[in-house]
């Protein structure tokens, strides 16, 4: 059934020609499709690459920045902990030729501390050796309270006697012509 199309000018059957330049016609749309396509993935890389160059450069800068300042305060640290270490260090040699003052102190003090003791051991001997002046006083003051009770007892007599005297002395002066 399918019929011989040899016998035709160009040698092709006759629906052929047609599929060709369809397939042309396809092939050259397609090929049009690509290029919108490949424009459309341009633009919009171009558009993107736009945007992100809004981003990036500014941020970069902006790094760029902090870094420096970063940099300027870690190179100002340094030099403060520089100068804080010679502070330091200088401030230790004085507290070490201090510590060793106050080392010879408290060794002078620990001569003066056992003088000391020695002095308060004699004392605790001159102590126990006033005991017996102790006693002694102890009497001493037994002796003065019983003098004293006497002495009062002297004053009341002699207050009672200047009573007993008084009272005639004074009659009696009335007749004595001095």
């Amino acid at each position: 059934m399918a019929e011989n199309n040899s016998d035709r000018p160009g040698g092709r059957p006759e629906g052929a020609g047609r599929t060709a330049g369809k397939v042309a016609a396809e092939a050259e749309a397609n090929a049009q499709a690509n290029a919108y396509a490949m424009d459309r993935l341009s633009q919009a890389f171009e558009n993107s690459a736009r945007r992100w160059e809004l981003i990036v450069y500014p941020s970069l800068f902006a790094f760029i920045i902090l870094a420096a300042y970063g940099f300027y305060l870690v190179f100002s640290l340094a030099k403060d902990v520089h100068y804080l270490a010679i502070s330091v260090d200088s401030n230790m040699t004085v507290l070490a030729s201090n510590m060793q003052s106050i080392s010879d102190n408290m060794g002078q003090i620990s001569s003066n501390v056992r003088t000391m003791a020695v002095g308060v051991d004699s004392m605790a001997q001159d102590v126990s050796a006033l005991e017996p002046m102790l006693t002694t006083m102890q009497g001493m003051d037994q002796s003065i309270q019983s003098m004293t009770f006497t002495t009062a007892t002297m004053r009341d007599d002699l207050g009672l006697m200047n009573r007993n005297i008084t009272r005639p002395m004074h009659f009696i002066n009335t007749f004595m012509p001095w």
